[in-house]
């Protein structure tokens, strides 16, 4: 009767269905295709695009960013975290065996009234106890509880991989991003203290002209409010800089401090925009295919939720010996086994495991809502990113033409000025000009290298693979 008890469980476990709903993938709605695009740049979007800067400074700040950074060793040790979690879950498939043993020693009470039968003093009240024995339980996952735990576990551990690789990617665009800001902000430093060194000369030559009688001391102010004005942007642009670089610093793992140069922004090369369809995102960014892992760990969540209605079935076992004579411990007299199948099931609980089910399928329409969200919020990421740099590349084009303009500009009312054909306002007016104008045009630069790094965070892509590589914390992925 045991053996059939034992065969009909088995079956059952076998047979039994899971609690709750299977997960299905919602139908999202997405658009055909991007506002702008380049066909011929998709395969950019699975490679170490910021190689394309054709700077040896900067791909060196990402590979030390990628080994050195807190939170990547942060998001790799939370992995670790789920996939312990995961194995503790998943054991529950399996029988637990545990081994035991004791020894001890005892004194009976001393018995001051009549003897028992057979026993004539006592002598024997003294006497020793041993113990070895396996001692197995294993709960049948009839109403598939278990599955459902493990499936939540894995997605919960597939999750945490896939926010260590959003790390991965947010580290090495903000780590570019960061550089080409930097920069920037260097070309504006240079810019201004062009500007500076320029109004000093004039501000000197002014001086000896009012020294001489030959002009006002309205006009020497003029010259010298200008020049002064310029001297007040490198200190301003330095306090930037400064900052940059320690921000830059934290990033790469280390204290702050100085950030070396490579390139000037003027000599980077502008990467290719990578191009794909909008139903790509689903498999290139992480923090997509995160949302869905939490999606499926909900949606199993409220199967384990549901099973707890239906009654707990186990096997136990116990297998061993147990003797008051240690010689005599593995003979066949000292030789115990018990087998047990108990079964629990709820009565009533007040409406706790209804209030759990509850609970379960309201997070997971809480995070159905957010999946669709983190879509519809890539979406718009990879738009924008296209928009900016598509319309940043015209207006850069008209800044450089309004720049070379301004700079004719000013050449021709300083020449009007020393023929005597006009004031030196006109003079200050077209070299302020030509001053904001270059400074703009140095922004938009950055502007542009900006959002096309932008392009690459917002799509994604088989380059976070490449760039996971280079954290030394990758090893041969197998699925759990």
């Amino acid at each position: 009767m045991i053996k059939k008890a034992i065969f009909f469980l088995l079956a059952a476990a076998l047979a039994g269905c899971a609690m709750g709903p299977d997960y299905k993938r919602p139908t999202l709605e997405m658009p055909n295709t991007w506002r702008f695009e380049d066909a011929a740049a998709k395969d950019t979007a699975n490679s170490a695009w910021w190689g394309q800067f054709d700077d040896p400074v900067l791909n060196e700040l990402i590979e030390n960013a990628l080994r050195e950074n807190k939170d990547i060793r942060i998001a790799a040790a939370r992995v670790e975290q789920f996939l312990g979690q995961y194995g503790t879950t998943r054991a529950a498939f399996f029988p637990q065996v545990y081994l035991g043993a004791s020894a001890s020693r005892q004194q009976a009470s001393l018995i001051t009234g009549p003897m028992p039968l057979g026993n004539s003093s006592n002598a024997d009240r003294i006497y020793n106890n041993y113990e070895i024995y396996l001692n197995a339980n294993w709960e049948i996952d009839f109403w598939g509880k278990i599955r459902r735990a493990t499936e939540a576990a894995r997605a919960n551990l597939l999750g945490s991989e896939e926010a260590r690789r959003a790390v991965v990617l947010t580290l090495v665009t903000s780590v570019a991003g960061s550089y080409v800001n930097l920069r920037d902000l260097d070309k504006q430093l240079e810019v201004a203290k062009q500007t500076a060194k320029v109004r000093e000369d004039s501000y000197k030559l002014f001086k000896l002209r009012f020294e001489g009688g030959i002009i006002s001391e309205l006009e020497l102010s003029q010259v010298k409010s200008e020049y002064e004005e310029a001297l007040s942007r490198i200190p301003f642009y330095e306090k930037l800089i400064g900052q940059q670089e320690n921000a830059l610093s934290v990033l790469l793992g280390r204290n702050p401090g100085p950030i070396p140069r490579g390139k000037s922004i003027d000599e980077l090369v502008l990467p290719a925009v990578p191009a794909g369809l909008p139903s790509d995102l689903l498999g290139n960014r992480p923090d997509i295919r995160q949302a869905e892992e939490d999606l499926i760990a909900a949606n199993a969540n409220i199967g384990v939720a549901k099973a707890q209605y239906f009654p707990a079935i186990s096997l136990t076992g116990l297998l061993g010996f147990a003797s008051n004579d240690l010689s005599k411990l593995f003979t066949g007299s000292a030789g115990a086994w018990g087998f047990g199948i108990p079964i629990t099931s709820p009565i009533f609980t007040a409406g706790a495991i209804a209030g759990q089910v509850k609970a379960s399928e309201a997070v997971q329409q809480q995070l159905l809502f957010r999946y669709q969200q983190t879509i519809q919020s890539a979406f718009r990421d990879v738009d924008d990113a296209l928009v900016d740099q598509k319309r940043s590349r015209e207006q850069l084009q008209a800044q450089g033409q309004q720049v070379e303009t301004l700079r004719q500009y000013a050449r021709i009312a300083r020449l009007r000025f020393d023929e005597g054909y006009t004031s030196y306002l006109e003079v200050l007016d077209a070299e302020r000009s030509l001053f904001n104008a270059q400074l703009s045009y140095t922004q938009t630069q950055g502007v542009i290298f900006q959002s096309l790094v932008n392009v690459y965070k917002a799509m994604g892509g088989g380059w976070v693979v490449e760039a996971d590589k280079m954290t030394g914390l990758v090893t041969q992925e197998k699925d759990p």
